[in-house]
């Protein structure tokens, strides 16, 4: 056996052989695998290994695509049969929002040029003859869908990956991996050591064990999954062609052809966890003893959607484990507390995703990142609170009970919540706060009139919508408070703070006391890695405030500047709560609380001072993300109750009062402001997205060189805002939530929304996005397919609300 590698992937099921696949297919020849059984082994090989190409997201859809498409290139290239049955599938809506949910995926597919289209019922019929149509509104058509091979794939990758020039070896479980002092790793297995670079993750059922031999815990729980193939059936039997696939989802089932019969599974309500305390080491090509009676109400609902499936008689039953995470995506990314060890687990629609997470993988160890902005993926999303096991146990079981449910714009689904909590929570629960979660915590969305008042849910307005635009008005015309208290805070101190800031941010660090900065944060391919408010408090201490979602993704950027001596750098977003006060009435109302002047001569925008309020000691500085005159105030979270408390009261004389985070995000759009994750991502450059003023290239900063590269070409893409037509706004009772695509006004796809609302004190509905370069421009009309149906709408020559920011620096 090897004793070193460039890189050894633990786990050679589907993902793992993918993997390693990759990784030579990018270069990389001196990379091995290890497999403690046979390949295949754990959820693999009785995986029902369906495939399809649309997804409620963008990027995981471009990387299903890429799956459909590389497994009859795979078969060519290595000789080894995938399996590859593509006899299309059918996808069905029983309701009016699965409705708008499957036309908006066929127009995002007509924008990423992938084949999914509405067909007609008569269409349909002619497709899959055996299917009852009756109670469908609308039925989409891919004809790329269908399903594989699960061993035929892995070994059409181990092959490939082989003929590359990288080694598999079989029946060789790892049992400790050792990090050395120069960051590459021991791997310890019982034929032999191997030194490596890289350490990858893909174990699979066993992803929670291989984690814990390096020290990290990873929130993942397994669970059984059933599904089952009929004895052949007569008419199928006579057919001279393969049926397409059934994707039902109202009906939560999944149904196609096996055989000369048909395969059912289904993703019950009364589910069950398996292996809590982990997973058995002697696991390998075992099932749990047959439970069909448990997933009963789904298969009636398939048999009556295909009557001949109840005269078949079952022909094989498999109720076998898989491993989920908290919001079923995948947990992938290098782990940000260790060096070079990345971690792949929590894959359920494997045959849909191996090739492009594999290619993703591949591409972020040697090219230092992905091409795409996969955060939904991202284990960095959850931070080490995410594996409280109750939170993780409840989260697995929404997440598989409702496997086929919408996810639905701004849904906040409650299971396993609240999780982690500010001193005001039950304050702010008192006061009718609808809480969503971020990085873990509840914060505020919008406050309704009676207290413990639930969110609805659907693609259209619902019951949020009139209630976030009255907070809103009283922020635009009076004064709001918004608890900004899930922004990351940090401190960075000492003699080489702000040599160490200048060589991590684009922008140049403020020289003076009091003084504030926006910078973005470069990605290693030359994007918005983020942005973040930057102030100097003191000759040696800055503080930075930027998203709190984002805080262990910039981890990883952080630490790859290291710090001076004798400076220091510490997360203060636990120890420290916020408040945004902003509005026309808002230095009025603070004034009354402090001794410190607020005129905007004492204190201008972009300054801050160490100010009490009420007697709480605060951070003041003067900036809003409304876009209006505001404060953001810091305060310790022991003095978080108190500060409310006195900010209500005073704000009372006011006509000023709670503002949620929805309210935010109308007014911060009637600005034209874009926010991380959403305008800004590592896709994304400087000058795509107006920061190229603030990447200051007379000085070293991190992935300067990348900028410089792509600043030199022209803007593939512009952030643009558009105002949509207020007749076809209140024909569908929808705004845009972002990921609509957008068209010209001949209705060719060239762009998509990334975020969108309501703008109800300017009276607009509104859409940020992006658009190709040289397209359209300010001014021209354009349409944005809102539901899946084109709203025409304009582009705006400049945000309507405040323009010329004469009222954020009053």
């Amino acid at each position: 056996m090897k004793t070193h590698a460039q890189a050894v992937v633990i786990g050679g099921g589907v993902i793992g052989c993918s993997i390693l696949y990759h990784l030579t297919k990018l270069g990389w020849k001196d990379v091995v695998l290890l497999e403690r059984d046979e390949l295949t082994s754990g959820s693999t090989w009785h995986a029902a290994a369906n495939i399809h190409g649309l997804h409620d997201s963008a990027n995981i859809s471009r990387l299903q695509h890429y799956t459909m498409n590389l497994y009859k290139e795979l078969e060519a290239e290595t000789g080894q049969s995938c399996g590859v049955f593509q006899p299309g599938s059918l996808y069905l809506a029983q309701t009016e929002a699965r409705e708008h949910q499957l036309r908006l995926q066929a127009a995002k597919a007509e924008l990423y040029g992938m084949n999914f289209a509405e067909i007609s019922r008569e269409e349909a019929e002619e497709k899959h003859p055996l299917v009852n149509f009756d109670g469908v509104r609308c039925i989409m058509w891919e004809p790329d869908g269908g399903n594989v091979d699960p061993s035929g794939v892995t070994n059409a990758y181990a092959v490939g990956a082989r003929q590359k020039g990288a080694e598999i070896y079989r029946f060789t479980p790892v049992t400790a991996t050792a990090q050395q002092p120069d960051g590459s790793w021991i791997v310890e297995t019982p034929k032999g050591n191997i030194q490596t670079q890289w350490v990858i993750n893909a174990a699979g059922l066993w992803g929670r064990e291989v984690a814990k031999l390096a020290g990290i815990e990873v929130p993942l729980q397994p669970t059984e999954h059933q599904y089952f193939v009929t004895e052949t059936i007569a008419e199928i039997d006579g057919m001279d062609r393969r049926l397409p696939s059934v994707a039902d989802r109202d009906g939560e089932y999944y149904l196609r052809q096996e055989g000369k019969g048909l395969l059912i599974g289904a993703y019950e309500r009364d589910m069950r966890f398996w292996a809590e305390e982990g997973t058995p080491l002697d696991f390998a090509h075992d099932l749990f003893p047959d439970d069909l009676e448990r997933i009963m109400e789904n298969v009636m609902r398939a048999m009556d959607r295909v009557p001949l499936a109840a005269e078949a008689g079952i022909k094989r039953v498999i109720n076998g484990p898989m491993i989920w995470s908290p919001d079923s995506n995948v947990i992938l990314g290098p782990v940000p507390e260790l060096k070079n060890y990345f971690m792949c687990g929590g894959i359920i629609p494997g045959f849909s995703q191996s090739a492009g997470m594999g290619l993703m993988v591949a591409q972020w160890i040697i090219e230092g990142e992905m091409q795409y902005d996969m955060f939904p993926w991202d284990i960095a999303r959850f931070g080490l609170w995410a594996n409280d096991r109750d939170f993780v146990k409840a989260k697995v079981e929404d997440v598989y009970a409702h496997r086929f449910a919408i996810h639905y714009p701004n849904e906040e689904r409650e299971a396993g919540r609240p999780l982690r909590t500010r001193p005001v929570y039950e304050m702010q629960k008192d006061m009718g706060a609808v809480f969503g979660l971020n990085y873990g915590w509840e914060h505020t969305q919008w406050f309704a009139d009676t207290p413990g008042t639930k969110d609805t849910n659907g693609f259209t307005r619902q019951n949020w919508w009139g209630p976030v635009g009255e907070e809103c008005k009283i922020l635009r015309e009076r004064a709001g408070i918004i608890d900004i208290s899930n922004f990351a805070k940090y401190r960075v101190k000492g003699p080489g703070a702000e040599d160490w800031l200048n060589s991590v941010f684009a922008n140049r660090m403020p020289k003076s006391v009091g003084r504030s900065c926006l910078t973005p944060l470069i990605s290693v391919r030359g994007g918005i890695a983020g942005d973040a408010t930057v102030t100097r408090v003191a000759e040696d201490e800055f503080w930075i405030v930027s998203s709190g979602m984002a805080e262990r993704y910039h981890k990883r950027f952080f630490d790859m500047v290291p710090l001076p001596e004798g400076t220091t750098f510490e997360s203060h977003t636990e120890a420290m709560c916020g408040f945004n006060v902003a509005g026309p009435k808002s230095r009025e109302m603070l004034q009354r609380l402090t001794n410190t002047s607020l005129a905007t001569e004492d204190f201008p925008f972009m300054r801050s001072q160490q100010i009490e309020l009420a007697g709480v000691k605060c951070l003041a500085l003067r900036v809003s993300f409304t876009g209006d005159l505001g404060w953001e105030l810091h305060c310790a979270t022991e003095d978080q109750e108190r500060l409310y408390t006195a900010l209500l009261e005073a704000g009372k004389d006011f006509g000023a009062g709670p503002v949620g985070a929805r309210a935010l995000m109308s007014m911060r759009v009637e600005k034209g402001y874009g926010s991380w994750s959403r305008e800004y991502s590592p896709e994304y450059y400087p000058h795509e997205v107006g920061f190229a003023p603030l990447c200051k290239m007379d000085k070293e900063f991190l992935n300067k060189a990348a900028v410089e590269k792509v600043m030199a070409e022209p803007t593939r893409e512009e952030l643009v805002l558009i105002h949509l037509d207020e007749a076809d706004v209140t024909a569908s009772n929808a705004d845009a939530t972002g990921g609509e695509p957008i068209r010209d006004a001949e209705g060719t796809p060239v762009g998509r929304v990334t975020s969108g609302t309501y703008g109800y004190t300017v009276g607009m509905s509104l859409a940020l996005g992006y658009v190709k370069a040289g397209t359209v421009q300010a001014g021209d009309a354009v349409q944005v397919m809102v539901l899946g149906q084109p709203h025409k709408g304009r582009i705006l020559h400049e945000p309507p609300f405040d323009p010329k920011g004469e009222k954020l620096r009053a």
